[in-house]
């Protein structure tokens, strides 16, 4: 039976001499591996569809197993991002986290919309420090980690937050925060991106700018969450952490 779907690719595997396996993240079963004949051949005429982070019509033969990629017409390459390593970093990381935390054949099309959006704002240049935080924010629901961002995690107190606990796994008041000696204290500046990072609708971000001491502290409390509660390891986090202490990034924002 042939499916036509809507999707990106969020890995591809060489498989034998000319072959891709190619995973895809549809709008409408969610993810996906297709085998891909001959794409790694330079006239294939699925040589281009089959790349990282394409975004395209896909028409493939289902199978229990990998289906077979038939044919594929490109909606969007987001050429600005795979031409830069900088960019790529960035967005080879957000694949890899929904690869990593997303089961096969789960539609979920509200996240094919948060990588779509993701990928296009960093093709046109927002600050993708800010993207990943948002996104991984967004994922935490995915990954089944969400924080308490709406109260204490403590005593339930809508008080404005003084710290964020891993231990307790959300924001604790100005009271609590006594009770983890290891808690993040933050300002509420902080408290409020951390709440509106994961409430955003992406589609409607604006222009937004930030310190780098904000970014640093955001990325470190996500980045402390994830590794407590997410049960994954990804190789891309541990490239741009690599490259981020070369000084190889340099982000013109």
């Amino acid at each position: 039976m042939m499916q036509k779907v809507e999707a990106i690719v969020i890995r591809t595997n060489d498989y034998g001499e000319s072959n891709k396996i190619v995973t895809l993240f549809t709008r409408e079963n969610g993810k996906v591996g297709v085998m891909a004949r001959g794409a790694k051949k330079p006239k294939s005429r699925l040589a281009a569809i089959s790349q990282l982070f394409i975004h395209g019509l896909y028409l493939f033969q289902k199978s229990n197993g990998l289906g077979t990629l038939n044919q594929a017409e490109m909606i969007h390459s987001y050429k600005e991002v795979r031409n830069d390593l900088f960019l790529a970093s960035y967005a080879t990381y957000v694949v890899e986290l929904i690869d990593k935390l997303t089961e096969e054949k789960q539609p979920n099309e509200p996240l094919f919309h948060l990588l779509q959006q993701t990928l296009l704002y960093l093709d046109e240049g927002i600050d993708p420090e800010v993207l990943l935080r948002i996104f991984e924010m967004k994922m935490m629901q995915v990954a089944g980690i969400t924080p308490e961002l709406d109260q204490c995690a403590n005593c339930g107190s809508t008080e404005v937050p003084s710290g964020f606990s891993i231990k307790e796994a959300g924001f604790l008041c100005k009271k609590c925060i006594l009770k983890d000696e290891h808690a993040f204290k933050i300002t509420p500046h902080t408290a409020r991106l951390l709440r509106l990072f994961y409430y955003i609708d992406l589609s409607r971000l604006g222009q937004i700018s930030l310190k780098d001491e904000t970014k640093k502290e955001l990325k470190l409390i996500i980045s402390a969450y994830y590794d407590e509660y997410s049960g994954v390891t990804l190789r891309s986090k541990r490239f741009l952490d690599q490259l981020e202490r070369m000084g190889d990034l340099k982000p013109p924002y």
